[in-house]
């Protein structure tokens, strides 16, 4: 099977390095027109612009064709007027790659909140901005692929990253919540949890581990989940050439009727309540209230 993009058009946030100048390149060799959206930051936010506009010339000299543009994540009206610009470029978007992001880290204490906003507001309110200036097109010609960019400092916590953790597993909670809205349109969301040796990571990882974690080893991965062919739900997990699958999961759980539950009640269950055998993906908000309600009218005679 062939994955093929032709016809198709691609917006990649911030594309104009690492990552996402990379989904953007493999897009384009595989037909796609792509926009090619970057604000020109560091990793901090902060940064002069024109990365996108030669992500566009090197699209351009191998016969693709592409555009640059400069619009911040995080400003909605930017973000209505980048889906705005694909349109009239190329009547539809068929793919939506968020992948702009910052790091502003610091121990949780020793962190102004003004850095944990901007963290939230580019990862996970700019992911949802792009989304919803695409949603309606993608909606209306009944197709849609995109794909948020989650990290294991979301999915288990990572050492002075509480802004960027709290963003990244939020980014999980809305495209597994947008997969169920969008499903009757075949629009399609999934999540890629890559580790890259970027910008981003340049002082973070060993010399030996930023070389081996190349973005080329997650650009398979990602375009695998924008593709026709794409299941929609997954957490997909991308390092140096290895790829997992990531789930939330539930337990049976213990059922304490009232009034026997207490604190006390709860403590000396702990280690049932909390048993890992037994674990089930967790496929939907409600699942957990309809496992209750089966569980009690089981246990009440």
């Amino acid at each position: 099977m062939s994955i093929s993009f032709a016809g198709q058009v691609a917006i990649v946030t911030g594309a104009g390095t690492g990552l996402g100048r990379a989904y953007a390149l493999e897009l384009a060799r595989r037909g796609a027109k792509v926009l090619v959206n970057d604000l020109g930051t560091g990793r901090d936010g902060t940064g002069e612009a024109e990365a996108a506009a030669k992500v566009v010339e090197e699209i351009r000299s191998f016969g693709g064709e592409a555009l640059a543009d400069p619009g911040d994540v995080s400003d909605f009206t930017q973000m209505e007027a980048m889906a705005a610009r694909a349109i009239e470029a190329w009547g539809r978007i068929d793919v939506l790659i968020n992948n702009a992001g910052i790091l502003r880290d610091r121990t949780f204490h020793n962190m102004d909140m003004a850095d944990f906003e901007a963290v939230v507001r580019v990862n996970l309110l700019g992911s949802a901005g792009a989304t919803k200036a695409v949603w309606a097109q993608m909606r209306k010609q009944s197709y849609g692929r995109v794909l948020m960019t989650t990290s294991s400092s979301g999915l288990g916590g990572n050492f002075g990253q509480a802004n960027y953790g709290a963003a990244k597993l939020g980014v999980l909670g809305l495209a597994r919540t947008l997969r169920l809205e969008g499903a009757k349109y075949d629009i399609r969301v999934n999540c890629i949890a890559p580790t890259a040796g970027t910008r981003m990571t340049a002082d973070i990882f060993p010399e030996e581990a930023y070389a081996t974690f190349s973005p080329e080893t997650v650009v398979p991965a990602a375009l695998f989940l924008v593709s026709p062919e794409a299941p929609s739900d997954a957490v997909l997990g991308a390092s140096g050439g290895v790829y997992q699958s990531a789930y939330v999961t539930m337990n049976e759980g213990v059922f304490i009727p009232a009034p026997a539950c207490t604190p006390e009640a709860i403590a000396a269950a702990w280690p049932r309540i909390d048993a890992r055998d037994a674990l089930a993906i967790f496929e939907n908000g409600m699942e957990q209230s309809h496992h209750a309600l089966a569980k009690i009218r089981n246990e009440i005679p």
